[in-house]
């Protein structure tokens, strides 16, 4: 079973979260606090996938993101207006209140993602023209009919991907067809 880092600066936080990854048998978790114990637990225990709040005890979990290693993956979970504020793409987000259901499909999908994941500079896999076609095409559909703005649209796909266990491009082409949110 893989093995995860949970780092939330509420322990309660932490806990839930834990308890509900492996409940699931989704995955074990190192439980960390601060943006001090995630790097220990990084680079002694090889650990590449996170899981976390905002912000730790001394730094946001933004500027602990660029302090790791370019194979390691991070998921934010937090309230939206704080999501905003994170500027650094690579870090998946996942608004707050989350439910059960949402979150383990978001665990799950993060753990395939990084063990597809193909190792570049910068870490992750540069997408085709033809995918960020797609993408944009889906997005441009999405705001048309549906009133959504850009970010809207983009979390709409990504959420979708996450419950399709579907590529970004695979999810807009399915937009595209009408097999997803037609009306």
């Amino acid at each position: 079973m893989r093995k995860i880092i949970i780092a939330f600066e509420s322990a309660a936080n932490s806990a839930k979260v834990q308890e509900i990854i492996e409940n699931a048998g989704v995955a074990s978790c190192v439980v960390c606090r601060s943006a001090s114990e995630v790097k220990r637990a990084v680079h002694k225990q090889r650990l590449d996938t996170i899981i976390c709040g905002f912000k730790l005890r001394e730094e946001s979990c933004e500027q602990l993101y660029q302090d790791l290693p370019d194979d390691c993956i991070m998921m934010m979970i937090g309230p939206q207006s704080r999501l905003e504020l994170c500027e650094t793409d690579g870090i998946f987000k996942l608004p707050a209140p989350v439910t059960r259901g949402d979150l383990l499909a978001s665990v799950r999908m993060l753990l395939q993602f990084q063990q597809q994941r193909v190792p570049r500079q910068g870490g992750y896999p540069e997408r085709s023209e033809e995918d960020k076609s797609l993408v944009a095409q889906a997005k441009a559909v999405l705001m048309d009919r549906h009133g959504m703005t850009e970010d809207e649209a983009h979390r709409f796909l990504q959420k979708q991907s996450m419950n399709h266990g579907a590529k970004l491009a695979d999810t807009a082409r399915m937009v595209l067809s009408g097999d997803i949110y037609n009306a």
